[in-house]
């Protein structure tokens, strides 16, 4: 293995970007969202989205290996998506499990 290959984060170690985004029940929300990682080559780990008894539309969204300043200018993208209200983010960290 080379050393840069072992520097190098593995998928099972990499951080995991959570965004959760808040909008109205749009159609037109849930293509311009994807298009924010689509345009970057990106394709989500995860993708959950429900519409609620308001007429509100939650999508989950989750991605590994996505740095931080990337997922924070991602999430700001999204905030200027008309119809959208809330985007939160976080990150997830996996951590591997010691063999006994």
């Amino acid at each position: 293995m080379s050393p840069a290959a072992a520097s190098r984060p593995s998928a099972e170690t990499e951080p995991t970007a959570c965004f959760s985004v808040h909008a109205a029940a749009n159609p037109g929300i849930m293509p311009r969202v994807l298009e924010l990682f689509a345009k970057r080559g990106l394709v989500p780990t995860s993708w959950t989205s429900r519409v609620g008894p308001e007429q509100d539309l939650t999508i989950d969204i989750q991605i590994q290996g996505m740095d931080g300043s990337l997922m924070d200018y991602i999430a700001a993208c999204m905030r200027q998506v008309v119809g959208v209200e809330v985007v939160l983010i976080s990150e997830k960290h996996q951590t591997r499990a010691m063999p006994r």
